[in-house]
């Protein structure tokens, strides 16, 4: 994946948003099931009129059913294209587009830009109610409903635990050759006035069901049936417990990305493709 762009092109950055119910997640696959990148890339060839397809970079790959409000993607488009469509290429891809995806901004982006690569940290929300009623019909699609009454409190304090640079190997679905070692900023539970609870998970970046996983576990001590200690515990094991439960991901959504300053954008990217090591383990491999 190239920080350069290539002579004749330009590096146009998207921020957009999307409801993930009918999604199966951002990235094209292969037996052609409907997904936000595919959809994307399908409604700028069509209204470029053009022959090929331009590949979008995103800054988070997201599961099926889990939302965006404040993704972020690049694509490089000949200068040429960019130059005849910029001014009107985002009215026509609102008219292109199916109404669950939207791009709300398109502009050249700075120069070494690239939206995976130069992102600082994403910001997640989960949103779960305990109401002994259900969910409200209106947020049914965005809100996970959980039959136990939750503790805040408890809930917080065992997210305390987890917050800093740690290998989140017990928390993620391990993928060959990828570290699971991630600095998690931010994670903590507030009570809306609507009684939703929400929790706020920031990172520089995200393992394969890390976020989903903690929620479980957190949910789990909010409950009662596990206490404050055990998702820390849970950590500190470094393997796969068969007691965390991965929530379901329309309970989920994409907030907002971060990026650095335009003049720290390369440095950026080459720090974020450095695999990582906690101090005193071995980083060979």
């Amino acid at each position: 994946m190239r920080d350069d762009v290539r002579p004749g092109f330009v590096r146009v950055r998207l921020d957009l948003s999307y409801d993930g119910r009918d999604f199966s997640g951002w990235a094209k696959q292969a037996r052609g099931q409907r997904t936000v990148q595919g959809e994307i890339e399908d409604a700028l060839r069509t209204v470029t009129r053009s022959q090929e397809t331009y590949e979008l970079t995103v800054a988070g790959r997201t599961d099926a059913g889990v939302h965006a409000r404040g993704q972020v993607a690049h694509v490089d488009l000949p200068a040429a294209v960019w130059e005849e469509h910029r001014e009107k290429l985002l009215r026509r891809l609102a008219g292109r587009l199916s109404h669950d995806v939207r791009v709300w901004r398109v502009a050249e982006a700075p120069a070494g830009f690239n939206a995976r690569f130069s992102a600082i940290w994403r910001r997640y929300a989960y949103r779960v109610t305990d109401n002994p009623g259900g969910v409200d019909p209106l947020l049914r699609g965005h809100v996970l409903w959980h039959d136990w009454a939750l503790d805040m409190d408890a809930m917080n304090a065992a997210a305390e635990r987890l917050v800093g640079e740690h290998d989140f190997a017990a928390y993620c679905k391990k993928r060959d050759g990828a570290t699971t070692i991630r600095t998690l900023q931010e994670l903590r539970w507030e009570r809306r006035p609507d009684g939703v609870l929400e929790a706020t998970v920031k990172a520089d970046a995200f393992c394969h069901n890390m976020v989903r996983s903690l929620v479980g576990a957190l949910l789990f001590v909010g409950d009662g049936h596990r206490p404050v200690e055990w998702p820390g515990k849970v950590l500190a094991a470094g393997v796969r417990d068969s007691a965390v439960h991965v929530v379901r991901p329309h309970g989920l959504t994409l907030e907002e990305v971060g990026y650095p300053a335009d003049d720290q954008l390369a440095a950026r990217n080459r720090e974020a493709r450095n695999k990582r090591s906690l101090p005193g383990s071995a980083g060979c491999c």
